[in-house]
């Protein structure tokens, strides 16, 4: 049964990151159109100003990057779960069901106080 259970949420996982591509793939076309109009409709002589070029530049560049940024964040947290799910299959479980002492959230050796040599750490 958790067998299964691993199976689907890895099948999952799959089927996230095909359309994952997927969105990639479409933004990618629809960064070469906004290349493409960008090099022919932003000039100097269609805006009053340098500062309104420049605005309507960043504004475009912006939009890209906060797509980007999106899937960004998603793929790190997919990559979470799965070395969660990946911990809990080499660990038989381990604690919490976690795997190789990481809390929830992804931290090492959870707090014994023998092992305080990170950043942070007053020892």
């Amino acid at each position: 049964m958790r067998e299964q259970a691993y199976q689907s949420m890895l099948d999952a996982a799959a089927k996230i990151q095909w359309n994952v591509s997927m969105i990639l793939e479409a933004k990618a076309v629809e960064a070469e159109k906004v290349r493409n109009w960008a090099l022919n409709h932003l000039s100097e002589q269609a805006f009053t100003s340098h500062t309104e070029l420049l605005k309507e530049s960043l504004g475009i560049h912006d939009s890209l990057v906060d797509v980007l940024d999106g899937l960004t964040k998603l793929e790190n947290g997919l990559a979470h779960n799965l070395k969660v799910v990946l911990n809990r299959e080499a660990e038989g479980g381990g604690m919490g069901g976690f795997g190789g002492g990481d809390d929830q959230f992804g931290n090492g050796d959870l707090d014994d106080g023998s092992s305080s040599q990170g950043m942070g750490s007053k020892g």
